[in-house]
């Protein structure tokens, strides 16, 4: 089996490129495959590996300046949920491309996952789903509202343009695993809302922690690794991914028209050129050569 873990931590790097040598060494030397992000504001990523790997670079994380608290989530993979290492260097560690926000400074109060669901039952509250479209389309929480955006530095704009649905509402945030709200949360103090909230741990713990009976989620979880869903108890889903588009399709919707291996599928057909179809066509000529030659193909990945 092998060991994921799913971390980031805020904090202030003052130079991210001298610890990128050291990291990708270690991960190389303990077998740890997957991303991790380096930006003056912190950490983010996912890796996997073996137990003693991924414990040996967390404790390597974890002796970085500010990380002593670091927290992250586990599950585990029968199959290799990462082809390869990447320690990338960023400007932020998630992409919101606002520059006055500052999750070290103040963050929406955190609600554990065993409180969640009576927060979000509340009338006087409105739950807002912070992660992409493709996202929500297979799964969120009940009555959570879905902004429709592309990309997180999306999120800005729609708040602007509907912040007058919400009134003298509370708000209640989440997302995948807890990263994105911390500067949601951020962004919406800095706008004037009094009372934000948000999912501690994310969607991750909350499928990790409550009996399924008891969950209001409704569907899986999108995870950016070759999982690429998760239910309840943080079990793998039934979607695969159309390596053309990087969106969760079910097994069946390999059926439908539209669809080509490695190429596309019935959301993206329309999306992409015929010169983009020919070169994911030669992407996927190259995957199957390496199979048949007992080989490792690095496919893509986010």
């Amino acid at each position: 089996m092998y060991v994921i873990a799913a971390l980031y931590q805020f904090t202030r790097f003052d130079d991210p490129a001298e610890l990128q040598p050291g990291l990708a060494d270690l991960c190389a030397k303990q077998g740890v495959k997957g991303t991790l992000l380096l930006a003056r504001e912190g950490i983010n990523g996912t890796i996997a590996g073996s137990r003693a790997g991924i414990d040996t670079v967390l404790a390597h994380i974890r002796s970085l300046p500010g990380c002593a608290g670091l927290d992250w989530k586990e599950a585990t993979a029968k199959h290799p949920p990462f082809a390869r290492m990447k320690v990338r260097l960023k400007k932020e560690i998630v992409t919101m491309g606002q520059p006055d926000v500052d999750p070290m400074a103040a963050v929406g109060r955190y609600v554990d996952p065993q409180d969640w669901n009576d927060l979000i039952r509340s009338d006087d509250v409105a739950v807002i789903d912070t992660r992409n479209d493709y996202e929500v389309a297979i799964g969120t929480f009940e009555g959570a509202i879905d902004p429709g955006t592309q990309s997180f530095r999306d999120f800005p704009a729609w708040w602007e343009a509907n912040k007058h649905r919400f009134g003298n509402k509370r708000i209640a945030m989440f997302c995948t695993g807890g990263i994105r709200c911390e500067k949601s949360t951020n962004y919406l103090l800095g706008q004037g809302v009094p009372e934000v909230y948000h999912l501690k741990g994310g969607i991750l713990r909350y499928l990790e922690e409550t009996p399924e009976d008891d969950s209001t989620w409704q569907g899986e979880c999108f995870v950016f690794d070759n999982r690429v869903s998760v239910g309840h108890g943080l079990k793998e889903g039934p979607h695969l991914l159309c390596h053309g588009c990087r969106r969760p399709i079910l097994p069946e919707d390999r059926m439908r028209p539209g669809y080509e291996d490695g190429v596309s599928c019935h959301h993206c057909i329309d999306e992409t050129s015929d010169a983009d179809k020919a070169r994911f066509r030669e992407r996927q000529r190259q995957i199957r050569l390496a199979r048949e030659r007992g080989e490792e193909h690095l496919a893509p990945q986010e």
